[in-house]
């Protein structure tokens, strides 16, 4: 008949106790020992906590493995103190030494892990009753959080397939796992030595940072977090790199990690993956390159890079997405660049974006090619090639769709190529008025006064102020945005919309009735640009009966 194995926690005490009382008679090391007497103190009063609150602990693998490498090293310790209480080292000095500060190390951990133990409740978690799937979400991943701290390697992989599993279910258990605490335990796994968990704890932590309201938590980790990521872009599998650039496109909407990111060497690391990683990887460091785009400072990293060249190639070539955050990148570092716009068609970039703007996936991913026409157009040689390209009917188009953010980018953009009498011509007979009259009257602020800001340049040229009037709906509404009630637009460009059509009579007929004269002489009253002159013009009408009326 098989003997029954001893209790671990009856074990360990006796391997405690007999080492205890023979750490005094030590010859050597006395102060390495005196520390571990210490620490033997402190996994003295671990064990018994544990045995007096835990008492079905035998029942689970954790703590047996637990509780048996305990014995392990105290055994380890024992056989040290028999060698160390002899004059003569037997092992020799130096290898005695190391290991005294190898069991000295172990006995720290296996301090740690009990008190993780019993911190985290572990050995309740099977009794407790689970009253809602909620709840059994949180005592699930209590009980995986302390699997992914204590343990064998093993254990603790088996630990993180589970934790995905449950983060990839849905939002809502993203949300309970970070408030159990996963951040910081995920932070500290991306020190393993071993490949596999911590390239699966770079896609737990990639997971946690698409749910916006578990963000916040990542981006509190700071510069511990984006170094370790950083690396992961250096030496990581593409897997790896591609889930670290999820991560860091979450953390880079901060200008801090930004600018850490920039100052880190990231830029170069993310253009490189842009030129040779995976498809995915690739949309993905175009993402977070994108979103460093957005701060003036980090700029100039760009172009020590030689990004223009590298983003125009994602540009042509790469997935629908990659495409997408590759001309939004270059979008917002050519918006101030005069250099850089130039460059861009220097290196083909024109055909590029005509390519993209005939084969992308839907009307809401046209606004980033839009906003990159927009900045590209403020250049005058570059808004002259792009009339004679055939953009303008392009523009058209788009000033027609239902997406908001296009149509606004769009007015823009029509403004910004208004610059000259030629261009003013061909947008008016390409068809821009209609819909920027339309638009005078969307719901968005924002829209209102795109739409007058693009009108105020194209009014400019006799041939549009034609085209204007014929639009019954035109002067009424370019009216109403003179209402100071409407806040947050800028009314200098609804007056000079109508200060250019003043002149006619039928236009001025229609401008008075509609209330122009009031609103005038309040934003006469506000010092607005124009609004004087206006006020003055409307007053030569001979109609001055009808100041007071609403």
């Amino acid at each position: 008949m098989k003997a029954q194995e001893p209790d671990p926690v009856d074990l360990a005490k006796q391997l405690l106790s007999s080492l205890m009382e023979e750490i005094p008679i030590i010859q050597n090391f006395k102060g390495k020992w005196s520390l571990i007497r210490t620490k033997l103190g402190d996994l003295q009063n671990q064990l018994t906590d544990f045995s007096a609150e835990f008492p079905n602990y035998s029942s689970d693998p954790l703590c047996l493995d637990l509780l048996h490498s305990i014995c392990h090293t105290l055994n380890d310790a024992a056989s040290l103190s028999n060698n160390c209480q002899s004059p003569n080292l037997s092992q020799g000095k130096l290898k005695t030494q190391s290991d005294i500060d190898s069991v000295l190390a172990k006995l720290d951990r296996h301090v740690k892990d009990c008190e993780i133990l019993v911190r985290s409740g572990f050995m309740q978690e099977g009794v407790v009753s689970s009253t809602s799937k909620r709840e059994g979400v949180r005592s699930e991943s209590r009980n995986l959080l302390t699997r992914l701290q204590i343990g064998s390697t093993e254990s603790r992989n088996m630990a993180m397939d589970s934790l995905l599993g449950l983060l990839q279910k849905d939002d809502k258990n993203v949300m309970i796992v970070v408030t159990q605490g996963v951040v910081p335990v995920l932070v500290r796994l991306l020190d393993s030595s071993y490949l596999e968990i911590k390239e699966k704890t770079v896609a737990a932590i990639s997971r946690i940072s698409m749910v916006d309201s578990s963000k916040h938590v990542l981006i509190a980790e700071g510069l511990l977090l984006l170094n370790h990521l950083l690396r992961v872009l250096d030496s990581g599998s593409g897997f790896a790199k591609e889930k670290a650039c999820i991560a860091l496109y979450a953390l880079s909407i901060s200008k801090e990690n930004a600018r850490a990111i920039g100052s880190r060497g990231g830029i170069s690391s993310l253009l490189e993956i842009c030129l040779s990683g995976t498809p995915g990887s690739q949309a993905s460091a175009a993402g977070v390159l994108r979103n460093l785009s957005v701060f003036t400072e980090i700029r100039e990293n760009f172009t020590e890079e030689n990004a223009i060249v590298v983003l125009l190639g994602v540009s042509a070539s790469g997935t629908a997405l990659a495409q997408e955050n590759a001309i939004g990148c270059l979008s917002n570092l050519v918006s101030d660049d005069e250099s850089l716009k130039l460059l861009i068609i220097k290196e083909g970039g024109l055909e590029i974006l005509r390519n993209y703007w005939g084969s992308a996936p839907t009307i809401g991913s046209l606004e980033v090619v839009v906003e990159l026409l927009r900045h590209l157009s403020s250049c005058q040689p570059i808004a002259e090639v792009l009339v004679s390209d055939g953009f303008i009917p392009r523009l058209v188009g788009v000033l027609n769709c239902g997406v908001l953010g296009v149509r606004i980018v769009a007015a823009r953009a029509v403004y910004a190529l208004g610059s000259s009498t030629k261009t003013r011509k061909e947008l008016g007979e390409c068809g821009c008025i209609p819909p920027l009259i339309k638009m005078l009257d969307g719901k968005a602020v924002e829209e209102k006064e795109a739409a007058a800001r693009a009108l105020s340049v194209l009014m400019l040229y006799a041939g549009n102020r034609r085209i204007f009037r014929k639009d019954e709906r035109g002067v009424v509404s370019a009216v109403q945005l003179l209402n100071p009630s409407i806040q947050n637009l800028n009314k200098k460009y609804p007056v000079s919309v109508l200060a250019s059509l003043v002149h006619s009579k039928k236009c001025r007929k229609q401008m008075v009735a509609a209330g122009a004269c009031v609103y005038t002489q309040k934003l006469v009253e506000m010092d607005v640009e124009g609004s004087k002159k206006l006020l003055e013009s409307l007053g030569r009408g001979k109609i001055w009966g009808v100041f007071a009326r609403p």
